[in-house]
């Protein structure tokens, strides 16, 4: 006889009258509660029979998410080099497809080439050698594209090649369309006094510069104002005002929308034009400022006039680096990379600096030749250099050029001339020209050694 008041319950005896493991008992317990909750006419698969795909996919689903809260940083890093690496991958496959290489490349070559790439890009010592694939090109293809009254003082292409627009001494702005070349927007110049009723300057537009994002546009004039514009609409956004002197010089520093500005005032600006903010006001030039350049890093290049010096501008540590090699005035200056950077002056000459030296890695004394003006032999003189970013290849002459990937070195509104063969690992672009002009009647290219210690010249692009 059981005790009184006892709750537990012996366990069932088996077929030998041997009792049961408790464990087995909770074990039919419980598969009998999960029977008499399931209905009736559910099917039970084997383990045997294979999921269903949406029960799979719950499955990984639920897997990856406990995966990535058990995930520690150190397993996060590598997961997401992994998925990196990944991209890279498939990217340079596609790459190679499209361009239809005869020679097959291992993806893993292609890869460490792309990160040795960004490697050096982030250091500033990139050089992509692609000046010896560069072809003169058609003098056919080259066209001219008028609509500006007086002569053309600057022009900036998109940063997806599709526009260019171009600025003169008559205070007008026009945006033009490549593939076409037609006029897609003119923003005539006024008179002066009228820059807050008329949207346009009402001057010499002496400068311009677009965001890396091609969504603003700046322009400096010789009234002092520097106007921001959509480059959508062409509706001017705001006027930026502070410079006691004529606007020479804009750049924005690439992926912000941080604009320095340059002047005659021997001073150098900087602006948040997102916010429509002046920041500061960097002093050190004993003569008018006559060209200004940026890339990515917070700092700037300009190139002083007659004060015959190139400065580097440290933003952040308010300091500056002063460079010595002209014998004239230095008119133009441009990046090549993070690094190096080249110069030209009314003496005639072409200097290449790094940014590591005070003096010149290589100088090129009458790069446009000799004139003879009133009998006296005197050098052509440099008012214009571009450069290719993070690669080897220069271009000299007087007027405004600059260097688009898809495009080439470009004038106030070309037509693209036919592409040469692309280098590897480069991709395609197209052979250099420019309208603009020169003194000495020609654009001159320049091929920069490896380790940008030699200026060496290619050909020049005749003009007339």
């Amino acid at each position: 006889m059981a005790a009184a008041g006892s709750c537990r319950a012996k366990a069932p005896r088996g077929a030998a009258g041997r009792r049961r493991p408790r464990a087995a008992v909770l074990g039919a317990e419980r598969r009998s509660r999960a029977a008499a909750v399931r209905p009736v006419d559910e099917e039970v698969s084997s383990d045997s029979e294979p999921e269903s795909p949406s029960l799979g996919r719950r499955r990984r689903r639920e897997a990856a998410v406990e995966e990535e809260v058990e995930e520690t940083p150190q397993e996060k890093k590598l997961r997401l080099a992994k998925l990196y690496l990944e991209e890279l991958r498939q990217h340079e496959e596609e790459q190679a497809a499209a361009e239809e290489e005869e020679e097959e490349t291992h993806p893993a070559d292609l890869i460490g080439d792309r990160l040795k790439e960004d490697v050096l890009e982030q250091k500033g010592r990139l050089q992509r050698l692609v000046a010896k694939d560069v072809q003169p090109p058609d003098p056919a293809s080259i066209r001219v594209l008028r609509g500006h009254q007086l002569p053309v003082t600057c022009l900036v292409i998109s940063p997806d090649d599709r526009f260019i627009f171009s600025a003169s001494k008559d205070g007008s702005l026009i945006k033009w369309e490549v593939e076409s070349g037609k006029r897609l927007c003119v923003v005539p110049g006024g008179k002066k006094g009228t820059e807050e009723r008329h949207m346009g300057h009402a001057s010499h537009v002496l400068c311009m510069a677009i965001s890396s994002d091609g969504k603003y546009l700046a322009t400096g004039d010789r009234n002092k104002l520097i106007m921001v514009w959509d480059t959508a609409t062409c509706k001017r956004l705001h006027i930026f005002t502070g410079h006691r002197d004529a606007v020479s010089g804009l750049s924005f520093r690439k992926g912000t929308h941080q604009l320095y500005s340059a002047s005659h005032d021997r001073c150098v600006k900087v602006w948040n034009v997102a916010e429509n903010a002046y920041m500061e006001t960097l002093f050190g030039h004993q003569d008018i400022i006559t060209g200004l350049d940026s890339l990515s890093r917070e700092c700037c290049v300009t190139a002083g006039g007659r004060d015959g010096t190139v400065r580097l501008w440290k933003i952040p540590e308010e300091s500056q680096l002063v460079f010595y090699g002209h014998q004239g005035s230095i008119d133009c200056i441009q990046l090549i990379n993070e690094e190096h950077m080249v110069s030209g002056a009314d003496d005639g000459s072409v200097a290449l600096w790094g940014l590591a030296k005070k003096k010149p890695l290589a100088l090129a004394r009458q790069a446009h030749g000799m004139q003879d003006a009133q009998g006296l032999q005197q050098p052509y003189w440099i008012s214009a250099v571009a450069a290719l970013r993070n690669s080897d290849l220069l271009a000299t002459g007087v007027g405004q050029l600059l260097w688009s990937k898809g495009l080439g070195v470009q004038g106030v509104c070309p037509a693209p001339a036919p592409a040469p063969a692309p280098a590897p690992g480069w991709g395609a672009w197209q052979s250099p020209l420019s309208t603009l002009g020169s003194h000495s009647a020609s654009v001159k290219l320049w091929k920069c050694s490896e380790g940008f210690r030699k200026l060496e010249p290619l050909w020049a692009i005749p003009l007339v």
